[in-house]
């Protein structure tokens, strides 16, 4: 969506959603984490961590790594579970948003409609009773 100037604005329900999290320390932690676990470094980071640590911290068959995955898997599926909830309240706010939007708009093409019908009612019936002229 662009405004005549050409610069891009953002859906009110996007401009308060994230006026929301900016405000709130928790949620701007979870974005971050939750940013970084799905990315590419991410990825690089945990093979070259995990390699590291099967290759020079312990020896088979790893019982602190699996520890340790398992831990940071129960807390990523946390973060995931937090951005899918975000994504629906999301989701939601801005079909409230857009449905009352659609809702006045209906109303004023309605109102239009009416209007446009009495004034189209009016000219016809002052055609039909105006005498002609010859």
């Amino acid at each position: 969506m662009t405004d005549p100037g050409g610069t891009r604005q953002h859906h009110p329900v996007v401009v308060a959603h994230r006026t929301h999290r900016a405000g709130d320390a928790q949620l701007r932690i979870a974005d971050a984490i939750t940013k970084f676990a799905g990315s590419m470094p991410f990825v690089y980071l945990h093979a070259v961590g995990f390699a590291l640590w099967m290759l020079f911290v312990e020896s088979n068959p790893w019982p602190t790594l699996t520890l340790v995955v398992s831990l940071e898997a129960i807390f990523l599926s946390t973060f995931v579970m937090i951005g899918q909830n975000r994504q629906a309240e999301f989701q939601q706010a801005k079909a409230d948003h857009d449905f009352v939007e659609q809702e006045l708009e209906l109303k004023t093409n309605t109102e239009l409609t009416r209007a446009i019908h009495t004034m189209t009612a009016e000219l016809h019936r002052r055609l039909l009773t105006t005498p002609e002229k010859e």
